[in-house]
């Protein structure tokens, strides 16, 4: 999921804690956009298997269809499949929607914190020994290696979020390609649950390529427009409508 001179790489002052939820409240979050990150153009979307007549997404109050390949569903199954080897539980669905039931079963009888920590551990097993050393070797954090993580999370990410297109985002007052926007977030639509969206998605994530990777992300979902907006100060995903 990633992102001319730039200035040197500075850390990133800690974001403000993500409200406190209870395992299994789901409420409106609607954070502001990120200050100084909106998109400001960007390039041609990648579409996924999208079903819909129209080519986008289904209109807000109605659920969009997807034909996914194969690639879609390897993905789907695999992470479905770690998720249940660490809770132990099961799904009788298939697909997407079985991958979005097994997510909903780790948030069941833990804490929010419980949440991320099992998410965190899910994406450590997806990654062979070490990975993370040598992302941070072959992409330290500049401007260049975040806008192309950024390239990289429009094609291999849609299964996950639906359509999405790489876009310019302003950081700290200099444009750089290293945003991604989601148009209708399709985790968000199916799990129909902010607390989802924020532990199983959103902090785990930024967790996990800042402190992991060493790739600074920030996420902002809208729950309003079913979109998300991550930006990094190098890399940036940006879902808004």
């Amino acid at each position: 999921m990633l992102e001319s001179i730039v200035a040197p790489w500075r850390p990133r002052p800690a974001a403000p804690a993500a409200p406190a939820l209870s395992h299994s409240s789901c409420y409106n979050y609607n954070p502001a956009a990120a200050a100084g990150a909106a998109p400001k153009g960007g390039m041609r979307a990648v579409r996924c298997g999208l079903a819909e007549p129209s080519g986008k997404p289904a209109p807000m109050g109605q659920k969009t269809r997807y034909n996914d390949s194969l690639f879609d569903k390897a993905f789907m199954f695999l992470f479905a499949r770690k998720m249940e080897a660490i809770t132990g539980k099961s799904s009788t669905k298939e697909g997407y929607e079985g991958f979005v039931d097994v997510s909903r079963s780790v948030m069941q009888g833990r804490t929010p914190v419980e949440q991320q920590a099992i998410v965190r551990q899910v994406l450590l097993s997806m990654l062979p020994p070490g990975a993370p050393k040598t992302f941070q070797k072959l992409f330290p954090p500049t401007r260049s290696s975040a806008e192309i993580n950024a390239a990289i999370t429009v094609p291999f990410f849609q299964w996950l979020v639906g359509p999405c297109e790489q876009v310019e985002v302003e950081v700290n007052g200099l444009k750089q390609k290293s945003g991604v926007h989601i148009s209708k977030c399709r985790y968000l639509e199916n799990s129909g649950c902010v607390g989802m969206c924020v532990n199983m998605c959103k902090i785990p994530t930024q967790d996990f390529f800042t402190n992991e990777f060493g790739l600074p992300l920030t996420m902002t979902p809208s729950v309003t427009a079913q979109t998300k907006s991550s930006i990094c100060p190098m890399l940036g995903l940006v879902e808004q409508t």
